[in-house]
């Protein structure tokens, strides 16, 4: 993990915004699933503020907003309520959203993540529920506002239930900020909490970020927008970091203002001054109810709440005797990790069975652009054919063939080892010299070098025995074949 170089401490902290995995909107029926949709159909009444409608909380969006509080060790409050934070904006029907603020569902808590200098704690400091604003779209060639002559708004998404996670300032790189964000998405996703994709915006992260003043204290700070994906957090934070320090080094002063990212330019640039707490005027939600939590739903919370990741990642370690890079890939979603474990369960060598699961399972994925859900080839089956390959029935080339008869076909491990021209028999004896007589006739000229002498670090008699396995397509054991090629070359 790189560190960047700054004259002054980096001191970061983030707002993480996660689309709730629910099937409604927060406070309304409407519809979540408004990607695709024509614009401004995936509404009613109370998403679009028509006087005299009145929002209705969303159950599930409370339950997934403590479920997630819960995997960031944080307290779930008893009692909650939700406020109007006004400002006037044109993705905002209402000129305010209804979000937590004085009193949100879940405060206290902490991450765990790698650091620049080893394993460090981000401190979480709130998570409340609010709702999604609609989208702007500005008609210029790139999609910038820059340019455009007017703007125009989707409301399709206005309404849809987020969780915003609010941290300590107590990251101080770029890699640091990219690495919570990368573990807060997937305990998002063991949770089912949220799907997390940055690409359709139900993950997206606003940064706070200062440089230290020289006696120690914290310098001004400045919000930064607009980062949609893992690479742009760190580029953003980069340049800002250079930005300011620029700023700083030539006599000038840090404005506190947001700042858009600009991913094309690979430039921050001034979006407007930033608020505080006292220009949004926040009130109470006087049409909702305060959400109330009892200690025994709480209780109830913690007891649904599965296997955490990194609670995975010791357990693989301990069990399976398994290297950190191995774990990291395996850990990464839960149901790659669940489809490993069954492999494992019905009998395939930790070992071996992870690195099939790492190289050959995730590179069918890849190519046939699915995830482990869809993929065809069941536990037992791979854990048998990775039996095989381990007992050396077959050799890994052929156990490739194999594995993508499976996925292509569908047909079983019996047909797919016939039809790859491979068989569980062993070739031994008399004819596995004669396979290797006949790869010695087709190399005639191979097997002159050998005998006359020439070959003095062996690596004609290598390519022989490479054939030599090639040909016998798994059926013949490398040591044996190996032995038997030097006998007939009389070495």
């Amino acid at each position: 993990m790189g560190v960047i170089k700054s004259a002054r401490p980096v001191v970061i902290g983030l707002e993480v915004h996660l689309q709730l995995n629910t099937s409604s909107k927060l406070f309304c029926s409407c519809s979540t699933d408004y990607i695709g949709r024509t614009p401004n159909t995936n509404v009613c009444p109370i998403c679009l503020a028509v006087p005299g409608t009145l929002p209705i909380i969303n159950d599930r969006a409370v339950a997934l907003g403590a479920r997630m509080g819960l995997g960031l060790h944080c307290e779930i409050q008893n009692y909650s309520n939700f406020h109007r934070k006004n400002y006037f904006y044109p993705d905002l029907p209402k000129a305010y959203q209804i979000t937590q603020y004085e009193l949100p569902i879940a405060v206290g808590g902490y991450m765990d993540i790698e650091g620049d200098g080893g394993p460090k704690r981000v401190r979480i400091h709130h998570l409340h529920l609010e709702e999604d604003a609609g989208k702007l779209v500005h008609p210029t060639t790139d999609g910038r506002m820059t340019g455009a002559a007017y703007s125009l708004v989707d409301y399709n998404r206005g309404g849809v239930p987020l969780s915003e996670v609010v941290s300590e300032p107590d990251m101080s790189s770029p890699a640091e900020a990219r690495e919570y964000v990368t573990r807060l998405r997937q305990l998002a996703r063991y949770l089912d909490v949220s799907d997390g994709e940055m690409e359709s915006g139900s993950l997206r992260v606003d940064a706070n970020i200062s440089l230290s003043n020289a006696d120690g204290s914290l310098g001004t700070r400045v919000e930064i927008k607009n980062m949609n994906s893992f690479k742009s957090i760190e580029r953003a934070l980069e340049y800002e970091i250079g930005r300011q320090n620029k700023v700083l080094a030539s006599g000038g002063r840090i404005i506190q203002e947001t700042r858009l990212w600009d991913d094309s330019e690979g430039v921050t640039r001034s979006m407007r001054n930033k608020e505080t707490a006292s220009d949004y005027r926040y009130y109470p939600e006087m049409d909702l109810a305060p959400i109330v939590i009892t200690d025994e739903e709480i209780e109830k919370f913690k007891e649904d709440i599965p296997e955490l990741p990194w609670e995975k990642r010791e357990r693989f370690a301990r069990d399976f005797g398994l290297s950190k890079e191995e774990i990291s890939v395996l850990t990464e979603q839960k149901e790659l990790a669940a489809y490993y474990e069954g492999v494992v369960n019905a009998g395939a060598p930790p070992e071996r069975a992870a690195n099939w699961v790492r190289m050959e399972v995730l590179r069918v994925i890849n190519e046939a652009g699915c995830s482990i859900t869809g993929f065809g080839v069941k536990p037992a089956v791979l854990a048998e054919l990775v039996r095989k390959i381990e007992n050396r029935e077959l050799s890994n080339t052929v156990g490739k063939d194999v594995l993508d008869l499976l996925v292509k076909d569908g047909c079983s491990l019996e047909d797919a080892i016939n039809r790859s021209g491979a068989s569980s028999a062993k070739l031994t004896g008399s004819s596995l010299d004669g396979l290797i007589a006949t790869v010695m006739e087709a190399n005639a000229d191979v097997v002159g070098v050998i005998k006359s002498g020439q070959d003095k670090k062996g690596g004609k008699a290598k390519f022989l025995h490479g054939l030599i396995m090639k040909e016998s397509r798994g059926q013949a054991d490398p040591k044996e074949a190996a032995e038997a090629l030097s006998r007939m070359l009389e070495l």
